[in-house]
Parts: structure tokens; C-alpha cells; sequence
């Protein structure tokens, strides 16, 4: 068996070195003493390791294959000597004890100097000239084989088969977690195989948790099916929430190849809060809603996947991928794959539950009965829009400035896109609404949304509920019915084309909704005529539709104002209808050459 010795003070050793000591020592003290005739065969060996590391050290800044040839037998050598000190028990050890050593340094002429990197990530890097942060995230990746049996492909599965790179968000000894996107991962009823990138082996794993809105999964696994040697190689990532990234920071993506090779580059951060809007599919099934997401300057594509974390390390977002499949007629259209950066600070919120126990619904973990977390959701899509458009409908400059003032870089305000069938909120928000404030706190972002769904937990006196202040204006009620409004704004709309019109002739016709005029937004009647009174009568007019199915459409026209000019029908006062949210003023436009219609006025309401 090997025994400590005393470390020489030219000789640094790494933590993780400890059996192979007197080894090291033995080969230090033989490059750093005079020679003696006992030593024999090992004084000539120790001569020609001295003579190596010199011809290395004067060629050191013109690196050739022949010096990584020589580096190599060194390796090779060391390896033979310590090897002949050591059991058969600990060879394996020994082994992995010699990759940490760093370089091999000559100070001056006549004294020899070994100098051990401290630790694992720094001896990899110094070897394989990779950054170190890429050392230290590599052992925690895994990649991730996802098939789907042809009887579960269900709630619009898109794929049979996928695969992904995955980080190990969690390891102990009677747990793993491993962290993915839900696009690798869909649904629960399916099978995973992990490949870790720290430990040669590849082990089954079962869905613990997926995310009903944001695009992440929990995958667990069984330590013990690593062995002993695999457990301690592989290990969690240290996850990094906050701060959160701003826009110019740097930041390393950092992944594994289809060889379970690690790649990384060093990125720019473009825009760490790009917030996802898709649009419906064909067939329903799971999108990405209410999520803010980052964006980079390069990356490797649209397939590859991995982690975003600093110079240090420390894992800030997972790059995952995210599919959006738009409306298409044709049975060939395919999804469109794209990356983005996924915060971590969405993960660690659930992972930190499931780890100290949470209150929900318990499943079988490796065996063991662990509660899951329950999700706290408004059950609305939430979309963003400038404040600038948001004026446009009606906001008020109050609001306007507290909204700055919370946040002055996104500049936004949360527009409701729509209401899950069946939930609470169904009968209570609207497509349109824009939320300024939960429980009077402004909201200007998703994540304030989630903080304040969140928040429930630990108030007694809330009830489950949250008091919302939105803003709201009503376009026409027919319209309505039909359930769409345009993302651009909504307001004015083409209820009617008169035959022999302007708007007849260049077919701009009915059923459209007016959104801009001469690239000037028209989010009501009042801006619509603001707009168009100072056109001259034989101007030619820009004007962008959208139809109901929501494709828009640019035309040009030109009016003809003395025989199609400008007027208006309004109804009588006592002809108003009132309502819970204030009094709605319906008025009825004939504005050459189309008519249109609108509901009045917006403003702030209270909802319990």
C-alpha cells in the first residue's frame, strides 16, 4: 500500500492526489537531488525525463506535433513508475490521479520544477486547451435519447424519437436530476437513456417533472446504477439564478457532440428578455407561453443544446430547444426549430421543492415516494406590447410613467392573448386586457406574473386570489363573438364596402380590420380620422389589413372625395347600454369609402 509522504515544496499536489503521493514524491526528489551510483537503471530514466522537460520547455512557444509526441511519453513514463509503487487496487486511482498533472516548468538552468495544476478542471484545460469553464460544466452533461411508443404519441407528439443535452441539476445518493428542454422531453409516457459525459456508461431514466407552461423537464435517474467509480465522477452543476444576465454580457454555451465530446464558444449576450409569442398549430398541442427567453450572437445551430453559464462555471440558463409548427393547409409543413436560452431561475423555483419536499401530488422516485410541486398559474397567455401602442389604446399617461418607472429597459406593458377553456379567469379577463398591477404592484414582465402567483403560498389572508388592474377597450361586439382580435390593434373595422367606392374599385373591401394608414397605426375611429383628414382627395393611400384568419395584407388606393366623402351616423345618447365596466358608447362611421365601427372608450378596472 501506498504511504503519505512529505510533500516537497517544489511539488503542488491536487486534493484528489492523495494515494499517489509517495510515487510523486519518489519521481520529484529524483529530478531535483544529485545522482548517486545506487540508483542504477532510474538515475539514466530520471536523466532522459530531465533532458525531455528541457527540450520541451525551449520549444514551448512553437508547439508541434513532436512536442505533444514527447508529452505523451512522459505521461506514459510517469505512469510506469508510479505504477510500480502502487497495488493493482490502486491503479485505477493512479490513473486518474496523473491527468492532473499541468505542466512541467524549468525556472532556471540547473533546477528542474513539476508544477501540478490544482485540480481536475485546470489539468483538463491545460491538456486539451479548452477554457475552464468548459471543464468544470463538462462532467455535469448528459445527453438524453427520447423514444416514444407509437400508442402514446397523444396531446399533438410531434416526433418518436428525439435527443438532447441535458445538466445534472441534482446528485446525491438516492437521487439525480437531470434538466432539459421539453421539446426533447414531451410527455412522461416514454423512454429515456442517459449518456453521462463524466462516466462511460448509459442508464435508463424516467420523467419526474414537466413544466405545464415553460419549456423545461426533470428527468431523475438512480446514482447507484453508475457504481461506485461513476457516482463520484459524475456531479450537479452549480446553478447561478441570480444576478440575471444583461444585454453585451459574456457568457459561454457550452454542450456535448454526437461522440459525447464537449464544444463550447464564448457568446455575447443580444437580448436576455426576448419574450416567445407563437401562434396556434393545426393540431393542438404544447407551446411555450409566458416565457422570456436569451438570445446570443453565435451559437452552433439549431440543433445543438446545452447550458449558458459565466467564466466560472456557474450554469445561468439551459440552451434548450423550442418548436413552433404555424398553421399550414398543406400536410407537409414541418416544425421550425429554433434555440434559446431558458433562465435557471425557472428550474431552481421548482428543483429546490421537490429536493426539500413539496405540498402536491406524490410519485415513486427510484422507490421512494417524493411530493411534487404544484404549479401556480393564472391560466392566461400573456403577450407583450410597447407602451408606445399601448397609448394608441387608451392607456393613460399614469400609467404610462409608473410602468416606466418599474421597468425602464423592457418599456411594455402585458396584453391578455387569451383564457384557458374551463378556468377561473375565463369569465373575468379578456383578449385585449392589458394588466398594469397584481394586488397594486405594477407588472410590467412575465416573471412579475409568476412572483405574484407564487406569493400565494406564503400569504394566509389572500384566499387564492389576486386583485388585478387592468385596462380595457372593447372593439365591435359582432366581431368579438367570433373570438379574434389582430396582435397589431383593433378598432377599426371594415363592416361594410359600398359597390362603385374607392374601396370597391382597389378591393379593399369588408370584413378587415384597419391597422395602419400610411404606416400610421389606427387603433380607433378617433385615430383613423386623425389620420386621414389631412390626405388630399387625389392622394394615393397606403393602407395595411388583416383579414379574420389573420393574414394582413398592404394595398393602395386613392379617394375620391366629392362623390365619396366623410361622414358620420351616431346613435342617441339615450340609445347607450351601460355596463359593469362603465358606459359603452357605439358608434357607427361612414368613412369614405368603407364603413366602420367601433366600441368606445377605455379605462382602468378593478377586477376582484
Amino acid at each position: 500500500m501506498a504511504r503519505p509522504a512529505s510533500q516537497p515544496t517544489t511539488l503542488q499536489l491536487s486534493p484528489c492526489c492523495s494515494n499517489v503521493t509517495q510515487g510523486l514524491n519518489s519521481q520529484a526528489s529524483s529530478l531535483n537531488s544529485e545522482s548517486t551510483p545506487a540508483e542504477g537503471t532510474d538515475q539514466a530514466n530520471n536523466q532522459e525525463l530531465t533532458h525531455d522537460i528541457m527540450r520541451m520547455e525551449a520549444g514551448y512557444e512553437h508547439i508541434s506535433e513532436e512536442a505533444h509526441s514527447r508529452e505523451e511519453c512522459d505521461v506514459k513514463t510517469n505512469k510506469q513508475q508510479v505504477q510500480g509503487n502502487l497495488s493493482s487496487d490502486e491503479l485505477a486511482v493512479a490513473d486518474h490521479s496523473l491527468l492532473e498533472i499541468g505542466e512541467m516548468k524549468l525556472e532556471t538552468p540547473g533546477t528542474t520544477e513539476i508544477t501540478v495544476s490544482n485540480g481536475y478542471e485546470g489539468a483538463i484545460a491545460a491538456a486539451t486547451n479548452a477554457s475552464f469553464a468548459e471543464c468544470v460544466v463538462e462532467p455535469t452533461l448528459v445527453t438524453l435519447e427520447v423514444n416514444v411508443p407509437p400508442s402514446c404519441l397523444l396531446d399533438g407528439i410531434h416526433s418518436v424519437h428525439s435527443s438532447g443535452t441535458g445538466v445534472v441539476v441534482h446528485h446525491s445518493q438516492d437521487m439525480g436530476l437531470v434538466a432539459i428542454d421539453k421539446n426533447t422531453v414531451e410527455t412522461s409516457a416514454c423512454d429515456v437513456m442517459l449518456s453521462f459525459a463524466a462516466f462511460p456508461i448509459e442508464i435508463p431514466g424516467e420523467v419526474v417533472f414537466l413544466h405545464p407552461v415553460y419549456n423545461y423537464a426533470l428527468v431523475g435517474y438512480d446514482p447507484s446504477a453508475l457504481g461506485a467509480v461513476g457516482a463520484s465522477m459524475v456531479r450537479a452543476a452549480e446553478l447561478l439564478p441570480e444576478p440575471a444576465l444583461c444585454r453585451g454580457d459574456p457568457i459561454y454555451l457550452i454542450g456535448l457532440s454526437k461522440n459525447q465530446r464537449a464544444k463550447s464558444r464564448k457568446s455575447i449576450v443580444t437580448n436576455p428578455y426576448v419574450a416567445l409569442n407563437f401562434g396556434y398549430a393545426d393540431r393542438p398541442r404544447y407551446r411555450a407561453i409566458n416565457m422570456e427567453v436569451i438570445e446570443l450572437d453565435t451559437d452552433f445551430g439549431n440543433a445543438f443544446t446545452g447550458v449558458l453559464c459565466n467564466e466560472h462555471g456557474k450554469v445561468q440558463a439551459i440552451w434548450g430547444s423550442f418548436s413552433n409548427k404555424p398553421k399550414s393547409s398543406h400536410s407537409t409543413s414541418k416544425d421550425h426549430q429554433f434555440v434559446r436560452g431558458v433562465p435557471i431561475y425557472m428550474i431552481s423555483q421548482v428543483l429546490d421543492k421537490i429536493i426539500s419536499g413539496a405540498n402536491g401530488t406524490s410519485i415513486l422516485i427510484n422507490g421512494v415516494k417524493r411530493s411534487m410541486p404544484l404549479v401556480r398559474t393564472l391560466e392566461v397567455e400573456l403577450c407583450s406590447r410597447l407602451l408606445s401602442k399601448a397609448r394608441s389604446f387608451g392607456l393613460g399617461d399614469e400609467w404610462i410613467q409608473r410602468l416606466v418607472k418599474k421597468d425602464p429597459m423592457r418599456r411594455q406593458v402585458l396584453r391578455v392573448k387569451g383564457c384557458l377553456a374551463g378556468s377561473n379567469t375565463e369569465n373575468l379577463l379578456k383578449q385585449g386586457d392589458m394588466l398594469l398591477a397584481i394586488n397594486k404592484e405594477p407588472v410590467t414582465c412575465f416573471q412579475d406574473v409568476e412572483n405574484a402567483c407564487q406569493a400565494l403560498e406564503n400569504c394566509v389572508d389572500s384566499d387564492g386570489k389576486l386583485k388585478i388592474t387592468i385596462c380595457r377597450q372593447d372593439p365591435h361586439p359582432a366581431v368579438r363573438a367570433l373570438g379574434f382580435l389582430p396582435g397589431e390593434g383593433h378598432g377599426v373595422y371594415a363592416a361594410m364596402c359600398c359597390r362603385g367606392s374607392p374601396a370597391d374599385r382597389y378591393a379593399l373591401g369588408a370584413l378587415r380590420w384597419i391597422v395602419q394608414v400610411n404606416g400610421k397605426p389606427t387603433p380607433d375611429l378617433d385615430a383613423f380620422v386623425n389620420v386621414t383628414k389631412g390626405l388630399r382627395y387625389d392622394e394615393f393611400v397606403r393602407v395595411k389589413t388583416i383579414n379574420l384568419d389573420g393574414k394582413p395584407r398592404v394595398l393602395t388606393l386613392k379617394q375620391d372625395l366629392h362623390y365619396w366623402p366623410t361622414w358620420e351616423l351616431r346613435l342617441p345618447e339615450q340609445c347607450l347600454a351601460k355596463s359593469e365596466f362603465g358606459i359603452l358608447q357605439e358608434s357607427v362611421n361612414l368613412c369614405s369609402p368603407l364603413v366602420l365601427s367601433a366600441l368606445g372608450e377605455s379605462s382602468p378596472v378593478v377586477m376582484p
